[in-house]
């Protein structure tokens, strides 16, 4: 094991037993549209701490010119990642070696024919040589579960959208045609 790197303390016990949600940690990217006025297609991605700062373009095969990255890879890095980590961790409690784990996440962008929009797939292969694939069964399905990323692919996530006033430091929270707040 490198010795550069510390492993999170994360658990995978309930240890948690508060009624609302507790963060352990936040960041904020802000895009903004380039000289397209158009993030997708010209973009820039910037964290609140400026370690990620990187130009964003469309796929060609969504008519762009593909010399940047673009929302979908962004996001299967941090499904993957996320869920590679939950893996690990598992895997590590159960006296596994993790070492030759490996997580791909494809995620597809396509239309949504119920309502004509657009949503996201996402597949996810777990490389693990040489496990027994009913050893690995409970390993994935822990991760599965303990993975926030999985959880909101499974269940939704929380969104709030505030529109920020140029005018004021106060902002006006977006609401769901059903009248029900994103929290």
């Amino acid at each position: 094991m490198n010795d550069q790197f510390r492993l999170p303390g994360l658990s995978t016990d309930k240890d948690f037993d508060g009624d609302s949600f507790a963060p352990i940690y936040t960041t904020a990217v802000t895009v903004s549209g380039g000289t397209a006025a158009h993030g997708r297609a010209s973009g820039r991605a910037r964290s609140d701490d400026g370690v990620l700062d990187l130009d964003l373009r469309m796929p060609a095969e969504l008519g762009g010119d593909g010399r940047g990255t673009n929302p979908e890879q962004l996001f299967a890095a941090g499904f993957a990642a996320c869920f590679h980590g939950a893996v690990t961790l598992v895997a590590r409690q159960a006296a596994l070696d993790p070492t030759p784990i490996s997580v791909e996440a494809t995620v597809a962008f396509g239309r949504d024919p119920e309502d004509g929009g657009y949503v996201l797939h996402v597949d996810l292969v777990v490389t693990w040589p040489d496990i027994d694939p009913e050893v690995a069964a409970p390993v994935l399905e822990k991760a599965d579960s303990l993975c926030p990323y999985a959880k909101m692919a499974r269940q939704g996530s929380p969104t709030t959208i505030t529109l920020a006033s140029s005018c004021t430091n106060s902002a006006v929270a977006a609401q769901r045609p059903d009248g029900d707040r994103h929290r």
